[in-house]
Parts: structure tokens; sequence; C-alpha cells
């Protein structure tokens, strides 16, 4: 960001007449809109939050727009990512959102990234932009974006989603405290579903993604009260707002007064996604010789042969009525520890959910309670919808 007003870029007529209504208010001005002009701001994702936080950014006239993403637009993200059309499907999702970005507003930069954030390439990429904002929706990525701009010392807007519910901060600031003082370890692996397993409501992401992009915007132009030390939790379902007060940790191991944590780690390790190098080999042998799991080919081909087998779908009713593996029965990962008498211990079990996630935690509770031959249907229903039967609709 600029530090003197005679360094930063003079607005144009057009951008006069565009920004009119930043410019008649005292809190932005004719500087605050300048401001804006010379700012950046890096949009980890242009999914849910990342697509309506990049609109408003671009119509506000900030200068210069980063977007990383490496997928591709599909039906299933139009419910919720406004920044793409139903043209834009099997598009790339950085090509969709760059012409979006471009046609709300010309006088934009918009720089793409085709890739990944890495704890090999989060540094270099957050190095030129003066605030992150993390769209992110699985932990890694999250302590990889705060602790990367930790180290910078780059503002991270943060927004986070799930179902009906949205939260909001600005970490990593100076005086600030970052993600690892409110979350100093990740919920253990598979506890927290994503939003592709759990739901979320369409527009909640639209308001948590405006509320980011508003701090954002605050940073670049100087003004207001950021939400910084203060976490804001939104409930869609009751239009409920709460604010929870942070402090910096002085303990913390990223910005406390004797971080450990110096440069970027493995944080598919450090969130338990990946064994530690000295155990991949033992945890990689025991899990593909102990046959804990069953292919949707494998699954048709024992199913053809008449083998006797009961399939337990471990998803919700709502589910359940999109689609379902035929003579498969209906319960519910939260109910399998209160109804597992229902089942018969000798009998070979195959639990499924949508891709596998929820249907190993039944798995391994029917183990824990001696049931010796459960099998966990690999990808679950999509995986058995690609393979087996695509004629079933996908979610």
């Amino acid at each position: 960001m600029a530090t003197a007003t005679e360094t930063l870029p003079q607005l144009t007529n057009d951008e006069i007449k565009r920004y009119s209504r930043h410019l008649i208010m005292p809190e932005v001005g004719v500087e605050g809109q300048r401001r804006l002009k010379a700012g950046s701001v890096l949009c980890i994702g242009a999914g849910g939050l990342g697509s309506p936080a990049a609109m408003y950014l671009a119509a506000a006239g900030v200068g210069r727009i980063g977007i990383v993403d490496f997928d591709v637009v599909d039906f299933s993200n139009l419910q919720r990512q406004i920044i793409h059309g139903t043209p834009d499907v099997g598009r790339s999702k950085l090509a969709s959102a760059k012409d979006r970005l471009q046609a709300i507003n010309p006088h934009i930069e918009v720089e793409t990234y085709e890739t990944s954030v890495s704890s090999d390439n989060a540094l270099q990429l957050f190095a030129p932009y003066d605030v992150i904002l993390d769209g992110t929706d699985n932990f890694p990525t999250r302590y990889l974006t705060n602790d990367a701009c930790v180290l910078l010392g780059k503002p991270n807007a943060y927004g986070s989603i799930f179902r009906f519910e949205g939260q909001a901060s600005v970490f990593a600031t100076k005086d600030g405290p970052c993600y690892r003082c409110l979350y100093p370890e990740p919920p253990p692996p598979g506890l927290v579903p994503s939003c592709a397993e759990g739901g979320v409501l369409g527009v909640l992401p639209g308001v948590i993604g405006v509320i980011q992009a508003t701090e954002a915007l605050k940073l670049i132009a100087r003004i207001g009260e950021p939400l910084i030390g203060r976490f804001l939790i939104y409930d869609a379902l009751r239009m409920r707002f709460r604010e929870l007060k942070l402090k910096k940790d002085p303990d913390c191991p990223v910005c406390g007064t004797h971080p450990t944590v110096t440069k970027l780690i493995d944080y598919e390790q450090f969130c338990g996604l990946r064994p530690a190098p000295e155990t991949a080999n033992v945890s990689s042998q025991t899990q593909s010789s102990s046959g804990l799991e069953i292919s949707a080919t494998d699954l048709k081909q024992r199913l053809d042969r008449g083998d006797k087998l009961r399939i337990i779908d471990v998803r919700e009713p709502n589910e359940w009525q999109i689609n379902r593996i035929p003579g498969a029965e209906l319960i519910p990962l939260g109910e399998v520890p209160r109804r597992y008498a229902e089942l018969d211990p000798e009998e070979e079990i195959v639990v499924h959910c949508k891709m596998g996630g929820r249907s190993a935690k039944a798995a391994d509770f029917l183990r824990s309670v001696g049931f010796k031959r459960v099998l966990n249907l690999k990808g679950g229903i999509l995986e058995w919808i690609d393979k087996v039967d695509p004629s079933q609709p996908k979610y």
C-alpha cells in the first residue's frame, strides 16, 4: 500500500464517474479511492467466498486483483459461485472469473495463477499483494495461508462457511492475533465435513465473502475499524451475528513472542492427512494389506455373483432421496452407535456415503464394537455412479 498521497495514482475522468458514490463520502473521498486504485488483493480460490469477494473488490476499484485456483467450473458450483455462469461449466475457473471481473471493471488488472497454494509457492505468490483474502475450504491451506501471511506481514481477510454458519475475521496483522491463536491445532482428520459432504446455503458465501471484501477495502483505504481481534460468527437460519473478542497469544508458535514456526511446513502432515516420513511406508503397507476398502467395480462384480453382502448407506435421508445403491439400507452416521444392534456381526457389511469419509468413520466404529467383516466403499456413491451406474444424478 502506498505510504504517501503523492505516490498514489491519479483518477481518470471515467474513474471519477465510476466511483462517484465513494468520492462523495468523506471517509473514502478521492484519497481513499486512489489508495484502492494503488492497492492489491490476492484471492485464494474463485469459489463460494472468492466469487462475491472478487466481484465487489473489482467494482470498488481495487487496482490489482490476483486469483489462485486450479479447478474447473462444475454444475454444482453454480448454486453459490456467482462469478461463474452456466455457459462456463467445464471452463477453467480462472478464465471464467477473469472475464467476469474485467467485464465489471475494465480499469483494473486481474492476475491469475493456475496452481494450488503450497509451501513451495505461497511466499512468492503472496509477496506482491497488500491483502490476502482466504477463500479456502480445507484446513491445510488455511494454516498455510495464515503462516505465510504472518511471515510476510500481510493481513489475512479470513472467512469460512459451513451449512448455515459463516465466520470472518482479520488475522496476521502486526498487533492482532493470527488463525493459530484461535485454533492452535487442527481438528482430527474427517471430524469436520466439507461443504461437499455437509452442504452450504447458497447465499451464505455471498454474505461472508462480501464481509471479507469489506475488510480488505477498509485495510487498503485505511478507514473504519477492521475485524482485528474480533471474530464474527453469522447464523443464517436465525439471521444473527455474534462477535467474539480475540487476543494475540504470546505463546503462539507463529506470531508469538518466541515463534517456533519460522518457515512454511508440510501442512498436510500437520493436519494429519499424511503420515510423517518415518511412518509413511509402514502406514501405506498396513492400509493396502488390511483390505478395509472395496472399489465400486469390485462391489458390482460381487453383487452380480450373488455374494451375500449387506450394504449400509450412512448418508442423511435427504441425500438418500437424490440417489442410492440398489439394495442398500439407510442408517445415517449419527444413528449408527445406537442402531448397530440391527446388524449381524457375522455378516459381511459394506458401508458407504457420498465420497467415503463418513462411511470410514462408521466402519471404524463397527470394527471397534466387534464387527470383523466391514468394508468401506472407496469414493462413495459418487464412485459408484462414475464406474457402475452413470444414469443416477450426482450432487
